[in-house]
């Protein structure tokens, strides 16, 4: 049920910092994101871990669009 409330909302994002000499673990989630290189976007479901994995690369990443 919780599937349909969120199904269609989406959150663009860029990379637009390196993750060279970063911690391990923001690398990490940088490729959970799917951003592995410099100004790469993808477009990921809405959902409250995106939004973490975002919050904790937010000074790697921008939010180009949310639809």
């Amino acid at each position: 049920m919780a599937d349909t409330k969120t199904q269609g909302k989406t959150v663009t994002v860029e990379q637009i910092g390196s993750p060279t000499r970063r911690p391990i673990e923001q690398r990490q989630t940088l490729i959970g994101l799917g951003l592995n290189k410099m100004h790469r976007t993808r477009t990921l479901e809405d959902t409250s871990s995106v939004r973490g994995m975002i919050a904790k690369v937010s000074h790697l990443v921008r939010v180009v669009d949310e639809a």
